[in-house]
Order: C-alpha cells, then structure tokens, then sequence
C-alpha cells in the first residue's frame, strides 16, 4: 500500500488534471496533451531503464510504430480506433521482440550502441519505405478517432481527457508490472545478475520480456501521437526523440514511473514554451538537466522524496 500523503498527493494531481483544462487556453491544453503521451512513452522507457538497469537509444522507434499504424491504417483503409490500436500493439509487441533478441546479448554502452543501431533502422524505413510511409513527406491528414461518443474527439479538450484515459490505463498497467513479484526481479537483476541467478531466476527472459512490455506500451504512445498529431513523419522516430525520452527519465527520476511522466511535462514545456522567446531553448534545457543532475542526482521525485524526509539531497560528487 501507498504512504497515506503519496495517496493525498496523487488524489490532488488527478483532481487537477480532470478540473484545469476549461480554464487553460487552447496552446497550454495542446502542451498538458502531448505531456501526457510522452508520459506514457517515458514511463514505458523507465520499465527498462529505471527498474531493469537498461539504457536504450531506440525507444522512439516504438512511438513511431504505432504512430505509422494508425496513419497508414486510417488513410488508405478508413480503419477505426479498436484496428488500429490493435495493429500499433501488435506490431511494436512483434518488432520489440526481435530487437530483444539482438540487444540483450549485450551490455552497458554495447546495448546501449545496439538499440541506438535498432532504432536507426526503423529511422531509415520511415525515410526509404516511400511507397508505405511517404518517406520524408510524411503521411498527413489521420482524422480524429470516432468511438462513438455524444462529443467529439477532434475537439481540444475531449481529446485531452481521451489522452488521460489512455495514460490512466498505460500507468495502472505499468503500476500493475512493477509492482508484482516479475516487477520485483527486475529490480533484483538491476541491483546483481548474478545474485539473482545464483537464486534460480531466468536473467535473460525476465529481461526480454521486460523490453518487450516497454516496447508494446511504447506503441500505444505512438497509437494516441498519431489520433492527436494527425500526421506522421520520419522526425517522430528519430534520436533527438530518443534522446528526449531518456532526458524525460533521468529529469523526472527513474524507476519512479511518475517520475518520467512529470519529466516529460517539464521538457514539452521547456521545449515549446522557452523556444518562443529564445531559439537557445536546447541551451535551457541542457541547464536544467546538468542542474538536476549534478544536485538531485535521482531527479525530481527523489528530491522531493528525500526533502519530504527532510534529508538534504547529496551533490553528484566525482569518485577521483
């Protein structure tokens, strides 16, 4: 069970997230929406990074699966939401899988080389594939998801609270992994591989199946990016998205799995917020992330964690 104040705390932040967006403007409504989907994509990467021990490069690839699934899908074959989800699930499931099987035979900065490689191919089929995602171009005019409702999803604020749904759901599902005794050994194998062998755990499946869950969520960001975007293109899938995504878990604090997500609401922030005043926003944000580094070394929620505690957060020192 949670603390009774980690209860309260998170009972005010969805009261907050439900009552705030009649009274935010349509640009401030467009920034909270697309929080929430990287939200759901950082917090997919922190299965992996934060509680498994796994930086990956390639994460993005998973956002543009699911993105391109709905795009192709949607235009050329009038497919509705439940196919589409469906198909954006189905292949980021399939695809994580075999790049688990390629990755994982490494470690360190080697898996971290890898899944940088992995994602550039998915990068290269989105430029070269021309005939299925319109290469540079990009596929343009996905319409909105017609499920049936008394209200529209084309609509700003219907949408956003569709967008919260789906990030409920992919937090309560990731809630539900890392909390069960298979959540619990990944942590184990974090900490010692080969503890936790010596005790009769599978190291490598537990983590395979780990990446392929992050992967398959991953997916579902890149299902909710297309509906809301509304176009697809090479840029979703390629490193400086990746990149981002891993700011959004260091800056949050990883194995947090909130922590992401409040990480990616900083960055969307920083990024679009700071880049109309200044075109040295990448400058900012870099600040911001040395900062938090360098001086709450477990990120945001670790800070907040060790003052609620009233223990000073320790300074990343150097160990020469």
């Amino acid at each position: 069970m949670l603390p009774r104040h980690r209860v309260i705390g998170l009972g005010i932040m969805l009261l907050l997230l439900l009552v705030a967006p009649p009274f935010l403007s349509s640009f401030l409504l467009t920034l909270l929406t697309q929080a929430l989907i990287y939200g759901i994509l950082a917090m997919s990467l922190d299965l992996i990074l934060g509680y498994t021990g796994l930086a990956s490069l390639g994460h993005a690839a998973y956002l543009g699966l699911g993105a391109y699934s709905v795009g192709v899908l949607t235009t050329r074959h009038g497919a509705n939401f439940w196919v589409t989800l469906a198909v954006g699930l189905l292949l980021a499931a399939v695809v994580a899988a075999v790049f688990g099987l390629v990755a994982l035979r490494a470690t360190g900065v080697y898996f971290l080389m890898i899944t940088l490689a992995l994602g550039m191919v998915i990068w290269g089929l989105a430029h070269r594939w021309v005939s299925m995602t319109q290469g540079d171009i990009g596929i343009s005019g996905v319409p909105r998801p017609d499920l049936g409702l008394p209200w529209s999803l084309a609509k700003g604020i219907p949408f956003y609270y569709f967008s919260l749904a789906g990030f409920l759901l992919a937090l309560w599902v990731l809630w539900v992994v890392v909390r069960s005794p298979f959540g619990q050994s990944l942590v184990g194998i974090r900490e010692s591989e080969s503890r936790m062998r010596t005790l009769g755990y599978h190291v490598w499946l537990h983590k395979y199946i780990g990446f392929i869950i992050a992967g398959t969520v991953g997916g579902f960001s890149g299902v909710l990016w297309g509906y809301y975007n509304g176009f697809v293109s090479p840029a979703d899938v390629e490193l400086a998205t990746s990149v981002e995504i891993l700011l959004m878990v260091a800056l949050g604090g990883r194995a947090t799995l909130l922590g992401p997500a409040l990480g990616a609401g900083v960055i969307v922030l920083l990024k679009n917020l700071v880049s109309v005043y200044t075109h040295r926003w990448l400058l900012i944000l870099g600040a911001v992330y040395i900062g938090t580094i360098v001086y709450a070394p477990e990120g945001i929620v670790g800070a907040v964690r060790q003052f609620a505690k009233g223990v000073k957060p320790e300074p990343l020192r150097s160990k020469a």
